[in-house]
């Protein structure tokens, strides 16, 4: 998302471009509530409000957790966070919880080190795009 709205980023023309290609065939963005967060606090005001006005008018789809769900983000976050490598933050554990919950192994991300080490619960690796 941060890609997407921070014109000035490194990354913005990529996924501007894989956006608008992959729209027309149905393309559908998810994310979770923690991520736009994130995206929101490391956006400028301007380019905050511009994402959250994306997703007021359906740019991405943004799934919400419940407290019982925390187990297993609790688990990934604790398992990755032992391998000596950069823990675990609490978004990007939302993403493999999303992924399980939605069925889809294809993700939009800069974070290629974390998303390459990351697994599904069924052992997959995700797509990066």
């Amino acid at each position: 998302m941060i890609a997407l709205f921070a014109v000035d980023d490194q990354h913005h023309r990529r996924f501007d471009l894989l956006v608008k290609e992959h729209a027309c065939s149905g393309l559908r963005l998810l994310t979770t509530w923690p991520c736009v967060a994130e995206a929101c606090h490391i956006l400028s005001t301007p380019q905050r409000l511009e994402l959250l006005h994306w997703l007021e008018l359906g740019g991405a789809i943004v799934y919400s957790l419940e407290p019982f769900q925390l187990g297993d983000l609790i688990h990934w976050m604790r398992k990755y966070s032992e391998t000596g490598k950069r823990a675990m933050d609490f978004a990007d554990a939302t993403l493999i919880w999303l992924a399980e919950e939605a069925g889809v192994t294809e993700i939009m991300t800069v974070d290629v080190a974390d998303f390459s080490r990351y697994r599904l619960p069924d052992g997959r690796a995700f797509k990066l795009l």
